[in-house]
């Protein structure tokens, strides 16, 4: 059988993005790749246990990740990637 290659990462995904000042109060302040901003997005999350108990899909924001969600006290984790990218500059 053929040996399947490693896969290589995205190159979008690996180029360093600048989140806001809103994103940086959760993630910091320094550019990252999208890869690690998300790992440093949920460590918050899961740190904080801001992931709803019932319903894993739901993340319910703390006043940092409400400023980053425009508001928002609840969202899914798929709606909460689109407003992440809202804050990136």
């Amino acid at each position: 059988m053929a040996k399947k290659s490693a896969r290589k990462p995205n190159a979008a995904f690996m180029k360093p993005v600048q989140p806001n000042e809103k994103l940086a109060a959760v993630v910091g302040s320094n550019p990252l790749p999208r890869t690690e901003l998300t790992k440093k997005l949920w460590a918050y999350i899961k740190k904080n246990g801001l992931q709803d108990k019932k319903v894993k899909t739901q993340i319910n924001a703390d006043d940092k990740l409400k400023a980053v969600f425009g508001g928002k006290s609840k969202v899914s984790m798929f709606e909460m990637t689109k407003l992440v990218s809202n804050n990136l500059e």
